[in-house]
């Protein structure tokens, strides 16, 4: 087997590779005589059709069957030879005729063909000493915990009714937070519209449901009142029929429900699990349930700059065949998302090019990283997957039976072995870079509004 490469760009290869003609005649002939031995023909029992005939019926489908094995055999061949490290899939093109082949070997004396591919690049890493990287310091305060306990008593919300059901002293005008229930009935021009008009509908006050300038009138009301008002929908409107258009609407309070969150004693710490209702051991739970999701966003954080900042320092240019299949797998993912989320997605158009640029960074980071776990011996150990293991177990009620859950697959283990690297490189790039430290609160580190 003869080979020549040529490089027709920055990652393009071309590599023309000669067969010998015999040796794929051989391979021809043995292949229709093992066919012959059971081939069924009318007229002939079976494994007795005579060989012209196998020869003419299963010729031109062996011979392609062989030329391709031929081909597969030399490219990988040549590539060991070369040392050459190929991204994606080679295309095989003829340079010589090679044409029909009978079982005696008929034919040219070789066979000549080309495979244009892509290399994977020469990935040189950065100077890591002169990277800067920012990471953010954050820290749980006893006021994040009351902040977090006012989320949970919001959660356990109960509603008490106000009007009707107390004495009249005691009603009073609905305000924001309150449960409601209303009839309201609206027109355009006198007309009322598909959408406009309900009884007995419920809405906590505040929550969003309903447009803001609807609610806005009805904070005020008391059980009982009617009100009129007009209402501009906005431009932008889901509903295209009233969009930018003014409405006339009247609505009735039915009833009005003030919201009545749980105290923070004995019986609001069992109800979250802790046994014997020490309202300081929940505390100290939530604290700790804090500090564990902080730690988390930190970490993050700091991965994504040390992923930004390797990015930044090691130029490389992607194998298109690479990128083509990593955009394959993106929209697949994009489309199975939108599946779980109720969409009909066979007939939605979702263009590759939407799925470029993140693909090349993908592609560009798993490369990069693997040139850094080769040469700082970055491999996750078993040890520390079993630590990361452990750490995941811990947030859910029952941590042995995570544990065993991610040992039981080879699947789960290896996406944790693959957290688990990211982590050994994150670690070691932050050993060697300028790593400067960012206060900031707990709740912009965690994305809360204040």
């Amino acid at each position: 087997m003869q080979a020549n490469i040529e490089t027709l760009g920055a990652l393009e290869r071309r590599l023309s590779v000669v067969l010998p003609q015999e040796k794929i005649a051989s391979e021809i002939a043995s292949r229709l005589k093992r066919i012959s031995k059971t081939a069924k023909q009318h007229g002939f029992r079976p494994g007795k059709v005579p060989f012209k005939v196998v020869e003419q019926q299963y010729g031109p489908q062996v011979h392609q069957e062989v030329l391709s094995d031929a081909l597969q055999q030399g490219f990988s061949e040549a590539v060991r030879e070369l040392k050459l490290r190929v991204a994606g899939y080679p295309r095989f093109e003829p340079k010589s005729s090679t044409g029909p082949v009978d079982a005696v070997g008929n034919a040219a004396a070789q066979i000549e063909f080309s495979a244009t591919f892509e290399v994977y690049p020469e990935v040189v890493l950065g100077d890591m000493s002169a990277l800067t990287i920012e990471r953010p310091l954050a820290q749980v305060d006893p006021a994040d915990v009351d902040k977090t306990l006012e989320v949970l008593r919001r959660q356990r919300v109960r509603y008490e009714a106000m009007g009707e059901a107390m004495s009249e002293a005691a009603s009073r005008p609905a305000a924001s937070g309150d449960r409601i229930n209303i009839d309201y009935r609206g027109s355009i021009d006198a007309v009322e519209f598909a959408g406009g008009k309900a009884e007995n509908f419920t809405l906590v006050l505040g929550s969003g449901q309903l447009l803001p300038d609807f609610e806005a009138p009805v904070i005020g009301m008391r059980s009982g009142e009617e009100k009129s008002f007009e209402l501009t929908f906005p431009a932008d409107y889901h509903g295209k029929e009233v969009a930018g258009k003014t409405a006339q609407f009247v609505v009735k309070l039915n009833s009005v429900e003030a919201p009545v969150l749980p105290e923070v004693d004995a019986e609001f710490a069992k109800s979250m699990g802790v046994a014997d209702g020490d309202v300081a051991k929940m505390r100290a739970e939530i604290m700790s349930n804090l500090v564990r999701e902080m730690n988390k966003r930190v970490q993050a954080k700091l991965k994504d700059a040390v992923m930004q900042a390797l990015l930044d320092a090691t130029q490389l240019e992607a194998p298109k065949a690479v990128v083509e299949q990593e955009v394959q797998r993106l929209m697949q993912d994009a489309r199975r998302d939108l599946e779980r989320r109720g969409m009909k997605v066979k007939d939605l158009p979702l263009p590759p090019d939407l799925f470029v640029e993140q693909a090349k960074r993908r592609v560009n980071l798993g490369l990069i990283l693997a040139e850094l776990v080769k040469q700082h011996d970055l491999h996750a150990t078993s040890a520390a997957v079993r630590d990361a293991v452990t750490e995941a177990a811990q947030s859910y009620e029952y941590p042995a039976e995570v544990i065993s859950w991610y040992y039981a697959e080879p699947g789960r283990l290896a996406e944790m072995e693959a957290l688990v690297l990211e982590e050994n490189v994150v670690a070691w790039v932050a050993s060697k870079a300028k790593v400067t430290d960012k206060r900031v609160s707990f709740d912009e580190l965690m994305g809360k509004s204040t």
